[in-house]
């Protein structure tokens, strides 16, 4: 079995304690479940760290979740050092001999005393491993390579392979590793026994938990700012595991190293490193010159996935976020059965008739604990309360006479009548809120009410948006005869704050390719995604889509769409860049079609289609066939009117609509009267 649940990634130490306040070079931990990522936690020593790693790992079985641990020290020494040591091939036995013999505290341990009398044992003192801190001699351990002398292989098969990997038989300095295999075998010795774990590549991973060796440095890049190394590596590490489909995990995993071991993604490096995104997610098939809008935005559906990270946040925080993984009730609602009525309740059903039953002592209001209710009675019960024991059925207050110490009342009543059942509106376990949702304040009742406090959300996407062209200045600023005001920008900014995106403003370039060369590099390390307009065509002052293909990751989609028709699609340094026409109409109308669902999906969201309504039309038009159009319109008196003039430049209209009339791709003549697509603002989302 290679599916996991959850990953945890270790960046160990055989150091001594770091003290309470998060350190580098120190244990750090991070756990990863189904993507959705914890925060790193810092270990100050190794018995804090065991002690972690236990309660995880209880915690993770009586879930039943399947746990796949990476810890980036050596699980295995080059071949024929086992049976050196143990007289066994088997690197189980390894790990056993050092159990047996490693003493560790929080202060210190033994790994230097050790490594000298295994070398007095296999290399009369002189290796195979070297290193002793300069403020102690060590009897057989070599200070440095100067007198040295190793009967193993320097390196193990994988080492050999891995860029900048120190041998395992140093065991001090800088990088080195050898002191972390002496203090963290011991550990996973432990712990393997207490659950039964599995290690790899020397077992079947099979069971519950797994054990797998992993070097953060083969995929893991330079922190964020501000962000110690090892807690950004774990996390990482963590993540980038979590990311891989069930099938590329077996892949990586598919390794015989039967003494040895190996380092997991060894061979995998670009694969985990790989951005969401591919270069050519946007690349149209050979030979599409012109592309219909319905398969451009198939195109969009198919290609494009979550870039934004997870993380997990309460109730107070969520309205408007999008869901990371689908949420399940944490408990029925309603908990309990209870009365939906203020009245009287009672077990059973009663035919017609007249019936007086005594009252008990008390009621029962809504948070009092159920009383019991003997056979024959009744006791007086209040909207919400939960049923007593021995009530069943409730009759309105308005239907009974109150008696002194009884209640009288006329049948039939129905068994059941006037109560809830529990769970009659959502049972326990039920999912309430689907993957890819963005949630409401309903949502948020819906939640709280089944005792949901925390919900695994997407991180807001951030979207920067840019204008280009010589010819744009500030509105309010002077304006030179030939300038226009930038009127796309504050446009499209609210657009995506409309949308549920985090807008940032990129400012405006002129035509000069690299400053806008320079204004994407940077961008593209403050934002996910990237909105220009202008320079989206293929004229010589089109910028934008020359320099994305410069960068060949550029498609110049030329769309059966009208207003709008080029779209320049592409990356920057792995961020998608949208190329919007110029023209503030088509501007918003390509934004509206394609970059709000395109831009759904890379926050985590599901694809939205807007919603459509058929009315009469108010107005007449004879339709060319070939392009999709889009009026600006209102409605008016049950239908829908459109702008007096289809200029893409009419700025006016856009403020003037309230919504757009679609007209499908035929050729068509539209009389008052005839049934049209009319699409609201609201089904965009603004």
């Amino acid at each position: 079995m290679t599916s996991f649940d959850t990953i945890v990634m270790v960046d160990w130490s055989g150091g001594s304690d770091r003290g309470p306040t998060p350190k580098k070079d120190a244990i750090w931990a991070a756990v990863n479940r189904a993507g959705l990522a914890e925060e790193p936690v810092y270990l100050r020593n190794r018995q804090v760290a065991e002690d972690w790693l236990a309660e995880l790992f209880t915690q993770e079985r009586a879930a039943n979740r399947r746990v796949l641990a990476g810890f980036d020290f050596p699980f295995g020494y080059p071949a024929g050092f086992a049976r050196a040591l143990t007289g066994s091939d088997d690197p189980m036995a390894v790990w056993a001999w050092f159990e047996a013999r490693m003493h560790d505290s929080p202060k210190g341990n033994n790994r230097f005393e050790l490594a000298g009398a295994i070398n007095r044992s296999l290399g009369q003192g002189k290796g195979p491993f070297w290193f002793a801190p300069p403020s102690v001699q060590i009897e057989g351990l070599p200070a440095n390579k100067t007198d040295y002398a190793n009967p193993f292989a320097e390196k193990r098969a994988s080492e050999t392979r891995a860029k900048g990997a120190f041998s395992c038989w140093q065991m001090g300095g800088a990088g080195a590793v050898g002191g972390q295999v002496f203090a963290g075998l011991p550990v996973l010795a432990r712990l393997r026994r207490q659950f039964d774990a599995a290690v790899w590549p020397f077992e079947p991973l099979d069971r519950p938990v797994a054990f797998v060796e992993i070097w953060p440095s083969l995929t893991v890049g330079a922190p964020p700012e501000g962000m110690i190394k090892d807690a950004w590596q774990v996390t990482e590490v963590a993540r980038q595991i979590s990311a891989l489909p069930p099938d590329r995990l077996a892949a990586v995993l598919d390794v015989t190293q039967p003494e040895e071991g190996w380092i997991f993604g060894l061979g995998f490096e670009q694969e985990l490193t790989a951005p969401p995104l591919r270069n050519d997610c946007f690349a149209l098939p050979p030979g599409v010159h012109w592309t219909p809008v319905e398969d451009a935005l198939d195109l969009l559906r198919h290609r494009l996935a979550p870039i934004t990270g997870i993380q997990t946040a309460p109730l107070g925080a969520a309205l408007g976020r999008i869901a990371a993984r689908s949420v399940v009730a944490g408990r029925d609602n309603p908990p309990l059965p209870n009365t939906a009525v203020d009245g009287y309740g009672f077990a059973g059903a009663r035919d017609a008739g007249v019936y007086e039953l005594p009252l008990v002592a008390g009621r029962a209001a809504a948070g009092d604990a159920p009383a019991v209710v003997p056979a024959g009675h009744a006791i007086r019960v209040l909207t919400g309360a939960a049923l007593p024991q021995g009530v069943d059925t409730v009759v309105l207050q308005e239907d009974v006479v109150r008696l002194d110490g009884a209640v009288r009342f006329s049948g039939p009543v129905k068994a059941g009548a006037n109560t809830r059942k529990a769970g009659e509106d959502v049972t326990k376990g039920q999912t309430i809120i689907a993957q890819g949702r963005r949630l409401t304040a309903a949502d948020l009742a819906l939640l709280a009410a089944t005792g949901v406090a925390e919900v695994a959300l997407r991180q807001p996407l951030r979207v920067g948006v840019l204008s280009t062209g010589d010819e744009l200045v500030e509105a309010g600023a002077a304006a030179q005869d030939g300038q226009i005001y930038d009127a796309n920008r504050p446009m499209l900014l609210g657009l995506l704050g409309q949308f549920g995106h985090v807008p940032v403003d990129l400012g405006r370039v002129p035509d000069q390719r690299e400053t806008l060369r320079s204004r994407l590099d940077t961008a593209s390390r403050d934002v996910d995604v990237i909105l220009t307009s202008g320079g989206a065509s293929a004229g010589d002052e089109d910028h934008v889509s020359a320099l994305l293909q410069e960068a060949g990751a550029m498609a110049l989609w030329r769309i059966a769409i009208k207003p709008g028709r080029p779209l320049a699609l592409g990356m920057w340094d792995g961020v998608p860049v949208f190329g919007l026409p110029g023209n503030p109409v088509a501007a918003m109308v390509c934004t509206l079609v394609f970059a709000r669902p395109a831009m759904g999906l890379l926050a985590g969201a599901d694809w939205s289609e807007p919603q459509g309504f058929k009315v009469p039309a108010a107005f007449g038009k004879r339709k060319k066939a070939g392009r999709r159009e889009y009026l600006r319109a209102r409605m008016r008196s049950g239908q829908a009117e459109v702008f007096a003039s289809e200029g893409s430049g009419r700025i006016s209209g856009l403020s003037w609509a309230e919504g757009l009339v679609e007209l499908p791709e035929p050729a068509a003549e539209i009389t008052p009267g005839d049934m049209v697509r009319f699409i609201p603002y609201s089904s965009f989302g603004i």
